[in-house]
């Protein structure tokens, strides 16, 4: 391989960054660069990038964006919320693990950290500043949770995850070594992401209890009410049976990812309009422009990072990099640490959808080299991508938990760090124990 490329390709990237150009015009620019030194048609760069938006699993992308924006406007994210406040009672930081919980609802049904972080902090950081939480506290635990918006399926991450992985085949030496891999679906990663998003969750909440006890952030005084719980359930109902019927109709095999979405979509528009009578036309114009918008976003991302990716792996650059990571060691437990520690400090300077689609290409070829099963690789860069919204300098989960309070992002951030501790450690439990993300796929006979 001629190693100039990969200066030409990296050199132009992190000076288009380091220059403060968007990362779509870094990717596009670097990779063009790329080919004319490669001296090939750069009608190729267009060829690719229409290539990579006709794939039938990337119509769930903006289907789920709009599916979470009418569920906010329906008011389904709202009964969800109260619905985890009534379970609340007096334990002990309980409104700050309701958030936990909420955002868990939630993010079955957006599949975006942000979204989930917004619908469920508008209602719950006021709440948990009228019961004498600190505003900064309060942000931090939303601005954590709010990331299990992409581990809880469904999930866009996991769906761009799935589309850069497809085509990667395994070399045929690692099929000697570790026999035959698994194939990556969107079906498969959500379900692996059921329980690695519940161990996420329980360290959330157990690093809460700790925080709130020490801090004295008790429950509510009069104790749990059956009534309230009942009530709260009673008007939650339809906003319950959302992810019910998303998952489950994924799970049972009864339509796919991408129908689910659009399954998703319908299912909000007859509860908002029909049953709880919130969503007005008006909301759905504005449902309809956001979508717009982040899928304009993530397409332009989608199209440079492809062609980004494509002269990596024509280039043999993975092969470089995994030849270069087991020359250091062949222990699986710290190549794990490497990868994970790399994918975390990428995360912090680099969005979500970009990270997946620029480094999948690169450290997928070196996890079939290591015999780590690819989709429990794919449920572990979600994850880390997962912390990557709760931490500055990007953090975006920090900046809208920000103008919810009115807390500067420097308070947040370093109340946000147990959290982020707390979620680090649950990343390297999910690594070392495949099965805690290939037991549910394998149980459904994936």
């Amino acid at each position: 391989m001629d190693t100039t490329i990969v200066l030409v390709l990296f050199g132009t990237f992190l000076f288009l960054l380091l220059i403060g150009a968007p990362i779509t015009v870094a990717l596009g620019v670097s990779a063009l660069a790329s080919l004319l030194y490669l001296e090939e048609n750069p009608i190729k760069l267009v060829q690719v990038a229409f290539t990579s938006v006709g794939s039938f699993p990337l119509m769930a992308l903006p289907a789920f964006i709009l599916a979470g924006a009418l569920m906010e406007a329906a008011g389904i994210s709202k009964r969800l919320v109260t619905l985890a406040e009534s379970f609340a009672g007096p334990f002990t930081g309980g409104i700050a693990a309701a958030t936990v919980i909420a955002c868990m609802f939630f993010g079955a049904i957006s599949g975006s950290g942000p979204a989930t972080t917004a619908a469920v902090g508008m209602l719950m950081i006021p709440a948990m500043m009228k019961r004498g939480y600190d505003k900064g506290y309060a942000s931090a635990i939303t601005a954590s949770s709010g990331g299990l918006g992409v581990v809880i399926p469904p999930s866009i991450p996991m769906v761009i995850f799935g589309i850069s992985a497809l085509g990667m085949q395994p070399p045929s030496e690692a099929i000697e070594k570790f026999g035959v891999f698994q194939s990556v679906s969107i079906p498969k990663l959500f379900i692996a992401g059921l329980l690695p998003g519940l161990v996420i969750s329980l360290s959330l909440l157990i690093m809460n209890y700790f925080l709130c006890k020490r801090h004295g952030y008790h429950g509510t005084a009069e104790g749990w009410s059956m009534c309230n719980t009942w009530l709260a359930t009673k008007a939650g109902i339809w906003s319950i049976l959302a992810p019910l019927v998303i998952l489950g109709g994924i799970y049972t095999g009864f339509f796919t990812p991408t129908e689910s979405a659009i399954v998703a979509i319908f299912y909000t528009l007859i509860i908002g309009f029909f049953v709880h009578r919130e969503l007005k036309i008006k909301n759905l114009f504005s449902s309809l422009e956001t979508t717009t918008w982040l899928t304009g976003r993530v397409l332009l991302i989608l199209f440079t990072a492809t062609v980004f990716g494509r002269v990596l792996v024509e280039n043999q650059i993975p092969a470089i990099v995994a030849d270069g990571m087991l020359s250091i060691t062949d222990n699986i437990y710290l190549i794990w640490a490497m990868l994970i520690f790399l994918l975390l400090f990428v995360g912090m300077f680099m969005e979500t959808l970009a990270t997946i689609m620029i480094l999948t290409p690169v450290l997928l070829p070196i996890t079939y080299n290591l015999g780590i099963d690819p989709l429990h690789f794919g449920i572990v860069m979600v994850c880390c991508c997962e912390i990557g919204f709760q931490t500055p300098p990007l953090g975006e989960n920090l900046f809208i938990a920000s103008g919810i309070s009115n807390s500067s992002i420097e308070e947040i951030s370093v109340k946000a760090i147990p959290f982020a501790f707390t979620s680090i450690i649950a990343v390297f439990i999910i690594a070392y124990i495949p099965q805690i993300s290939l037991w549910l796929p394998r149980l459904f006979g994936y």
